[in-house]
Formats: structure tokens, C-alpha cells, sequence
């Protein structure tokens, strides 16, 4: 949904029983629900969208992430291999 990234991997049941990754979070509470009666409330994503062909340094979520900080400006977050073979990429779970 963001320039071919993953932002956290993880069997279905993990990832939407817990989900780790802010930007996730958002991403997740943006995809509308094929349910019409369910009752969660659909966000709008701020922020920009940056070009495919000129990509922002640091984090590729940054400039859309509520909870950026320098550091995802400049410098890419690795995988974080946590438990149940799920992997988050984002600096809040550096170890």
C-alpha cells in the first residue's frame, strides 16, 4: 500500500490480533470494512505521498507515521524479528 513496503509481517491471526507498527495501525483503520454494519471507524491517512521515482530518505513511512522522529528522516529501520516469526521495521522496536 506504500511504495511495495512491508511495515510489519506476521501470520494473519498475530498481525490482527496485536498490531505492532503505528503505521499499520493506520493503514489497517483506512481500508474500508466489507461488513456494513461492523462498527469500526474509517481514518483518512494524513501526510504525503512521496513520488515512486524520488522516495524520501530514512524511513519510506515517515512522512505519513504520527510518530516520526528525526531519526526516521535520515536512517532506514531494520527488521526487528520478534516473537511468533513476526518481524516489525520501525525504530519504536529497535532492541
Amino acid at each position: 500500500m506504500y511504495l511495495g513496503n512491508l511495515v510489519e509481517q506476521a501470520s494473519t491471526e498475530d498481525l490482527f490480533s496485536d498490531l505492532l507498527h503505528p503505521y499499520t495501525k493506520f493503514l489497517i483503520s483506512a481500508v474500508p470494512l466489507l461488513n456494513p454494519g461492523s462498527k469500526r471507524e474509517k481514518i483518512a491517512i494524513q501526510g504525503e505521498i512521496p513520488s515512486p521515482l524520488n522516495p524520501p530518505s530514512g524511513c519510506v513511512f515517515h512522512t505519513r507515521c504520527p510518530f516520526a522522529f528525526e531519526l526516521c528522516k535520515t536512517e532506514a529501520p531494520k527488521n526487528n524479528h520478534l516473537h511468533n516469526k513476526r518481524t516489525v521495521k520501525c525504530h519504536l522496536y529497535d532492541e
